[in-house]
């Protein structure tokens, strides 16, 4: 007798909100398939101005030649030199690969940088203004000027901060394609996952435990029948040097957190294009049997609990019924016979008779049972048959999941209709409830003690309730790509936005969502200094005001028809700067506490699209960063007037730093970094450190300032996504980071520190050099011995609008490299954006 889990694991290669409208899925896929295609012809366009830009530069040779044979130096635009020895950088380049999660049937994993790619380097030198260092990013010069109060550049030592952080809080539930996710234990905890980390959340006391051994996405999870032991599957991912590894399945105590191998058996479904069905000996650590089970989607596998040699897996179209003897597996289909074959068999459960009851696409629970041979029909020698005893009608559109109660009751969720019912032992409707339209449908129930229950739903959001008083929200998260975040300035609140339309507003001592509302794509967002209204930037270069207290848009403006990268307040709120991604910084005056603005001007002088940008103390200046790697500095007072001498700019002291390029912040960069490998930084409030949000899943903490290459740090895991913000709370006691695709927010506490030092003084005195100080690595159990489907990348090139009349045949060469490949390969997205005359267009 074989003793183990009773639900085996598997991943999920379905969305859910979509398995059972496959015409909603054809239009979806025919608008991307279209949106494919307009993205090729603007690369196309791309290639064609690259082409162009190499002509210009044919024709300006002569010219150049001239000018150094006459002694002059060429008066060419974007290209100009300084005594410094300043150089511009001329074009923008396409950004890595994202690493996104949760996305199509596999997820991605998250590579570190590669080792060949063109690390980046730093050079000292002296100009006739003063000592600057130059910092290259692919071939292109970053000059940055060395602070006056830093006597002896080659002398600074950098160390890692006495700060570390500590996993405090995980905001989200990963419901939307994951199925099966979600149970409850003896000790009160509901335990859940999203991104690489498991929750174990008491529902009364509201406290959180964390299981952390899992270096990707955790895509499936499954409950010992001795509610202790825990079994979760992570997704198969690569290691730094790009080759694909192995998923892997962790076995673990749910009360100490420690990994085990204490169980006998263990059954494991992989996301390979076979679906490879295995059985683990875990006591031996050694695959006990396997076979391959279908090339079609599976979504459940179980031992049966009266006979371990039984394991019964469902999926697209079908029901497989295996033995499992003397390590070899037999199967049989289970027949549907007079009864319609529905598309999808979502979930399926055991009755107390030992019938196996099935929730499908069609909205019916199946009741399945063993059937004589048919000698007549099937001839001597045939044997027993799983055929349907009985159909029973219970939701409009698919049954998501089914859970049995002690005593023989069943539950059921319905997708479409969103609705919970409780039938009898013998299938007839006792009760039913209706959950709110806003969660989305019923992903997964979980019984508390048989009145009280957990629900799980498509729109990532967990719900404690009865059938008598309804159902509410004990876990929320956002349901798609998030890039917005903002913390308040003197409350302990943030807010965040994304591509789900939604912006939303969470307090940090209760873990919870005060409110939430829609609107369009938020990609930015800033609170303004007297913490009464939030700025908030959309895709589409619209801004709105919103006041926290009533939700109200109180002020909107448009600026471009663009995407807004970032808002930000200048430190006494009377001015805020809105950056674009049509290369320009608009600036606004603000009165009546942040209810009423009137356009102040428009800085215009970058050559690409704004990334980032900073105030000064005084109000007076910003700091920007561009999309081709651009340093630039501004008068605002001055009626924003580009300051074209960098070096006046050394000593400026800034309010905030959140600019990813910089004197102060250069050594965070890694070798191998290509210019988009880090996506966001913050600076304490204390200027003590700098968080880091990196494009491979990590969160770094430096100290700060770091301005030598290959500062060391503490290095943080947790995300399975591209880390798209991190943003410091008011008084520094907690860090919150956000991942992209993985759709989870997680909120770090900072803890160490020690005395508090001046950053200027930190510069001036010198330190013993420490090596980084990663998470120790933990071992995992075996999985399976076939990948994952293989990892996909989507390039995200973003070709900039304002060409530059000077070139650099080499850059043009990789762009144009980089170009021909993405078109080759199709790996492309839909941020790609090309402005071309009609010129450019007949080169095509």
């Amino acid at each position: 007798m074989y003793s183990g889990f009773p639900s085996g694991l598997f991943v999920d290669d379905v969305s859910a909100d979509s398995s059972a409208e496959f015409p909603d899925r054809a239009s979806m896929m025919e608008v991307r398939l279209q949106a494919q295609e307009d993205e090729i012809t603007l690369l196309k366009s791309s290639l064609a101005d690259a082409l162009r830009r190499i002509r210009l530069h044919d024709q300006l040779l002569p010219l150049l030649k001239q000018q150094l044979i006459a002694g002059r130096m060429p008066n060419v635009r974007r290209a100009q030199t300084s005594n410094t020895g300043q150089v511009n950088p001329d074009r923008s380049h396409p950004p890595r690969a994202r690493c996104w999660a949760g996305q199509g049937p596999s997820a991605h994993a998250c590579p570190e940088p590669e080792p060949g790619g063109r690390p980046p380097t730093w050079t000292a030198s002296r100009g006739d203004a003063g000592q600057s260092i130059k910092m290259f990013i692919r071939g292109r010069p970053i000059t940055m000027y060395i602070p006056s109060n830093i006597q002896n550049y080659e002398d600074l030592k950098m160390e890692p901060p006495s700060e570390r952080l500590e996993l405090d809080w995980v905001y989200g539930y990963r419901g939307r394609d994951c199925r099966a996710n979600l149970y409850f234990l003896p000790t009160g905890e509901a335990v859940y996952f999203i991104a690489c980390v498991i929750v174990l959340y008491h529902i009364n006391n509201r406290t959180q435990r964390h299981y952390r051994k899992h270096t990707d996405c955790v895509r499936c999870l499954t409950l010992h029948p001795d509610k202790v032991r825990v079994a979760s599957g992570q997704t198969a991912g690569v290691d730094k040097d790009g080759k694909p590894l192995q998923p892997c399945v962790h076995i673990w105590d749910s009360t100490s957190l420690v990994t085990l191998q204490q169980i006998a058996f263990l059954c494991v479904i992989d996301d390979s294009n076979e679906h490879m069905l295995s059985v683990w000996d875990c006591n031996k650590g050694t695959k006990h049997a396997e076979i391959k089970s279908t090339n079609e989607a599976v979504f459940a596998v179980e031992f049966n609990p009266s006979d371990s040699t039984n394991i019964i897996t469902c999926g697209k179209s079908h029901v497989y019924f295996w033995t499992l003897s003397a390590g070899q597996f037999t199967k049989k289909q289970g027949i549907f016979g007079k009864y319609k074959k529905p598309k999808f068999i979502q979930c399926f459960v055991f009755s107390l008779t030992g019938d196996v009851l099935t929730g499908d696409s069609e909205g019916n629970i199946l009741t399945w049972g063993k059937s004589a041979a048919d000698i007549k029909t099937l001839g001597k020698g045939a044997k027993e048959t799983f055929q349907i005893m009985r159909q029973t009608r219970a939701h409009e559109g698919s049954v998501f999941t089914l859970c049995t109660l002690q005593g023989g009751a069943l539950l059921s969720g319905g997708g479409k209709d969103r609705k919970i019912i409780r039938w009898s032992a013998d299938l007839a409707p006792e009760r039913e409830c209706e959950i709110p339209e806003k969660f989305g449908a019923v992903r997964t129930i979980a019984d508390v003690d048989g009145e009280e229950l957990l629900v799980g739903t498509t729109r990532n959001a967990v719900l404690r309730g009865t059938f008598s008083d309804g159902f509410v929200a004990i876990v929320q998260g956002h349901v798609d790509e998030m890039w917005g975040l903002a913390t308040h300035p003197s409350q302990n609140i943030f807010l965040t936005c994304g591509h789900d339309r939604q912006v939303c507003l969470w307090n940090t001592e209760e873990h919870k969502l005060d409110w939430c509302i829609s609107l369009e794509y938020g990609l930015c967002a800033d609170f303004c200094p007297n913490g009464s209204v939030v700025s908030v930037g959309l895709s589409t270069g619209r801004w709105m005001v919103l006041d926290l207290l009533t939700r109200e848009v109180v002020s909107e403006s448009t600026d471009g028809n663009e995407q807004l990268s970032v808002m930000r307040y200048s430190p006494d709120g009377s001015f805020l700067a809105v950056g674009s991604h049509d290369n320009f910084i608009y600036i606004y005056n603000v009165t009546e506490s942040g209810r009423r603005y009137t356009r102040f001007g428009k800085c215009n002088g970058h050559s690409s699209f704004i990334t980032h940008l900073d105030w000064s103390k005084d109000g007076k200046y910003i700091m920007s960063n561009s999309g081709d790697y651009e340093i630039l500095y501004w008068d605002i007072a001055a009626g924003c007037k580009l300051l074209r001498n960098r070096f006046e700019s050394k000593d400026r002291e800034w309010a905030s730093y959140t600019c990813v390029l910089g004197f102060h912040v250069m050594g965070v960069w890694l070798e191998g970094s290509d210019g988009t490998d880090i996506n966001a930084l913050c600076r304490s409030h204390s200027e003590r450190v700098v968080a880091v949000a990196d494009d491979f899943c990590k969160v770094h903490l430096f100290q700060y300032p770091c301005p030598k290459p290959k500062a060391p740090s503490h290095k943080y895991e947790g995300h399975g996504s591209h880390v798209t913000n991190v943003c410091f709370t008011h008084s520094d006691s907690h860090l919150l980071s956000m991942g992209g695709k993985d759709m989870c927010i997680l909120q770090w506490k900072v803890i160490g520190g020690g005395g508090m030092v001046d950053s200027r003084e930190r510069l001036a005195s010198g330190s013993s050099t420490s090596t980084s100080s990663p998470e120790p690595a933990t071992s995992l159990m075996p999985g399976s011995s076939s990948p994952c489907s293989p990892l996909s990348l989507s390039k995200t090139l973003n070709p900039e609008p304002q060409m530059s009349k000077s070139v650099n045949v080499k850059l043009v060469q990789q762009d144009l490299t980089l170009l021909i490949h993405s078109v080759n390969k199709r790996k492309i997205s839909k941020s790609v954006v090309s402005n071309l005359t009609p010129d450019q267009q007949s080169q095509l």
